[in-house]
């Protein structure tokens, strides 16, 4: 099997074929993988704001911000733009060019809201920063809006395998998340896609997951890999840890299947130790999220990041804000 060829006719036996593989196989694998494709000296840094936080319908059983869920926390209203303003220019200011903004809603609605959000993605699109929104499911039309305000990048998280997705969520289904992927390829988005690993799954479904992905017409130009933090009062707190040789052979097999993809080490980040963290970027990990919070969970500070990126010789990478199609970016 050549590594280095981009495919989607990946079959699930393929992919668990990979994920067995002895550990330093794989990661010399993907590492080659990594080179092929990126510059492996550079770290594409993000910050994460809620610019909506809590009161969310859905009953995704690792999130803190479900109705659902007493995990204290508070319910605020949308942000006002010049707070959003305030926080991507602090960003851009510690290093971050890539900057995403989540709203704790299940769907986007067509109403002053929306309008609010569209503002906020034209200001911060003006600052040359890559910017990334996650607001529920949406429709083509809604996504095409966006598009034209100037976002780059839809996130939106399939979590998990098709067969495990039940036990996770039971207000949507993983047919509505890609819908909405669809929506955001549809209207010339990049996607950001990927999942979480801690949430009862087994190896069989971090293989699904990645096969899911793996085998979409084009790529997620983004696949943000997450270990739960757990949160008291979430339905999944208490779950068994994830090892950190589980995570770093998910991130390796992304990069294999997925090789012109930015493979994210997104929450669950800060359990990881500095050593777990420059494995994972050999591996073929080629982002990370930084600043003082993911949405509601503690993340290492920008200084941190920075001093330890030194460390490795690796630097951040600079914006894609180019005029590039998702396809161009992303096979």
């Amino acid at each position: 099997m050549e590594p280095r060829a981009v495919r989607h006719d990946w079959t699930r036996e393929e992919i668990q074929g990979l994920y067995e593989l002895p550990f330093l196989d794989l990661v010399f694998q993907a590492a080659e993988v990594h080179r092929t494709h990126h510059n492996a000296r550079e770290v594409q840094v993000c910050s994460l704001l809620s610019i909506k936080t809590g009161g969310c319908p859905e009953d995704c059983g690792y999130c803190s911000q479900s109705v659902h869920h007493q995990t204290g926390v508070e319910v605020q209203p949308l942000l006002q733009v010049e707070e959003v303003i305030a926080a991507a220019e602090r960003a851009k200011e510690a290093g971050a060019t890539r900057f995403c903004m989540g709203a704790a809603w299940r769907e986007v609605r067509d109403n002053r809201a929306f309008e609010r959000v569209l503002e906020m993605v034209r200001a911060v699109r003006s600052m040359d920063l890559e910017v990334c929104c996650t607001l529920g499911m949406l429709t083509e039309a809604q996504a095409e809006k966006l598009k034209e305000a100037g976002l780059y990048a839809y996130n939106h998280n399939i979590d998990t395998s098709p067969e495990n997705y039940s036990s996770v969520c039971s207000t949507r289904t993983i047919e509505d998340r890609l819908d909405t992927l669809e929506a955001a390829r549809n209207a010339g988005l990049t996607v950001c896609c990927g999942g979480i690993l801690g949430l009862g799954e087994n190896d069989g479904d971090r293989v699904g997951m990645l096969h899911t992905l793996a085998t979409l017409q084009h790529h997620p130009e983004s696949v943000p890999i997450n270990s739960l933090v757990q949160i008291e009062g979430t339905p999944f707190a208490g779950n068994p840890e994830v090892s950190v040789w589980d995570f770093i052979r998910t991130i390796a097999v992304a990069r294999i299947t997925m090789p012109k993809a930015m493979v994210r080490l997104a929450a669950g980040r800060l359990n990881l130790s500095r050593e777990a963290q420059a494995l994972a970027f050999l591996a073929g990990a080629n982002s990370i999220f930084a600043g003082e919070k993911l949405l509601t969970t503690p993340n290492p500070e920008f200084n941190e990041d920075l001093e330890f990126l030194s460390h490795l010789g690796m630097r951040g990478k600079l914006p894609d804000v180019g005029e590039k199609t998702p396809a161009q970016c992303c096979s």
